[in-house]
Order: C-alpha cells, then structure tokens, then sequence
C-alpha cells in the first residue's frame, strides 16, 4: 500500500556571535529549506527555499516569513499564532519555523520527525510519526478522527486540536502531535490527482490560496513523488546544507 511520508530535520548550529538554525523538509508534494539566524535571543534573518512546490507561486510565500524578524524567541514559542497571520504564510515553511526555534530552545542539536500515513481505506489509516528513530505517535484515523489510543480518542484532525494539544499534552507531545496532525490532513491529498486541478483553490487558508492569487497560482504538474519505496531519499539531498554552520 502506497504511503504519504514525510521528513523534517533540523540541525543548530551555536557560536559566540550568533546561533545558525537549519531546517529541511520533504514529502510527497513538498521539498522546503529555512534557515533561521539568532542574536541576542531574537530572530535576526530568516532564509527561504522552495526547491518541489505543488503551485507556482508557493516560493513566493518565503519572504512573508520575514515577518518573524525581530521577535525574540520566547514570542516565538509562546505568541506567535497571535503575532504573525498563518493565512498569509506559506504553512510548512511557518511550521519549520517554529520547529527550528523550539529544537535551540530545548538545547538540541538536532533533531528529526518521520512521519508515515498510508492510503486511506474507507476513510482509515494508521499514522506513525518517529522522533529522532523512536516511534512517539500512533494513531487509528477514521473520517478524520482519532480512534485510538484512548488518550487521543475523539480528536479531530480538522478542528480545534492545536488548542486541546497544547491545554492537555506536556510540551514535546504537544509539538509531535501537531506534527501528525498535519502530515495526516496532507495525506489526504492521495485520495486524488492533483495534476488535474489547473490551480490552487481559495479556501483562505495559506499564502497560494488568498482569493487574489489563488487562480494565478497554477498546479506544478509532475511535482507529486511516492517515496514509499525509498523513504531514505527523503532528504537526502539537504545533507551538506543542514550540515554547514553558516546561512
């Protein structure tokens, strides 16, 4: 059974002067790099690529997360939803974001998600998400709830979870969860050729979808990869990047 997987590393990088955050991410339909500086506990410069794209103008949206400039990292971890408008960002690349900042905040050098959600049957999948090698999360969906374990059982994937996993998991699950919960809502594009929608649609939720340049933002035919065969590739080709200290 073919599955959605999808890898986000982070690699930090301290010196005395300032601190270099590293981020990859690849999936299916997404191919992403952020890299973030940080002085004086505040966000200095933020660096974007958009390599695998499903719309053309999805790169676009890297400059918009300039707008995390100058906010210190606790605004970061703690604020941001109130301080920055996700609608206008590209959502992945906000979410490396916010991950890049959390792993320096935590004292890690490094750190790495694994996700793996295979095709949907009947509205079910099992969702795994690895952290650094160790399984930390897995999930029975059905119609977009979770079914099992009994300590997720009932969440929906669609609504309201950011703010029942941030009030009832401790900080690292909170984050893993949230981690799933996107790889499990993207997933969802399997179910359908994307390579037949000529453009993305305006739905309002990130930066492609804004009623004013949703019809312009057409569909990077060919840009879908199934990595189920060959998970190790997922990244791969960030390696030398994530390992070099400077922007």
């Amino acid at each position: 059974m073919p599955s959605f997987l999808r890898r986000i590393e982070i690699m930090v990088h301290r010196a005395n002067s300032a601190t270099v955050i590293k981020s990859a991410l690849e999936d299916d339909y997404h191919h992403f790099r952020v890299a973030i500086t940080i002085k004086d506990n505040t966000i200095s410069t933020i660096d974007t690529a958009g390599l695998r794209t499903p719309y053309s103008l999805c790169a676009q949206a890297g400059p918009e997360l300039e707008a995390l400039q100058g906010l210190a990292i606790d605004e970061v971890l703690h604020t941001l939803p109130q301080r920055v408008d996700a609608r206008l960002q590209c959502t992945h690349q906000l979410d490396m974001a916010g991950l890049a900042v959390a792993a320096m905040a935590n004292g890690a050098d490094q750190r790495r998600y694994d996700i793996a959600v295979p095709r949907h049957v009947k509205g079910g999948t099992t969702a795994r998400l690895w952290r650094n090698g160790e399984e930390i999360l897995c999930w029975q969906i059905e119609n977009n709830f979770i079914v099992a374990p009994p300590k997720f059982a009932g969440v929906s994937l669609q609504r309201g979870m950011a703010a029942w996993a941030r009030t009832t998991l401790d900080t690292d699950m909170a984050e893993a969860a949230l981690v799933l919960r996107r790889g499990a809502v993207i997933s969802l594009g399997r179910l359908r050729n994307l390579d037949l929608e000529q453009h993305a649609k305006p739905l309002g939720y990130c930066y492609v979808q804004q009623t004013e340049r949703a019809s312009q933002a057409h569909r990077m035919v060919g840009s879908t990869l199934d990595f189920s065969d060959n998970p190790a590739s997922l990244c791969a080709d960030d390696q030398d990047w994530l390992k070099t200290p400077t922007m």
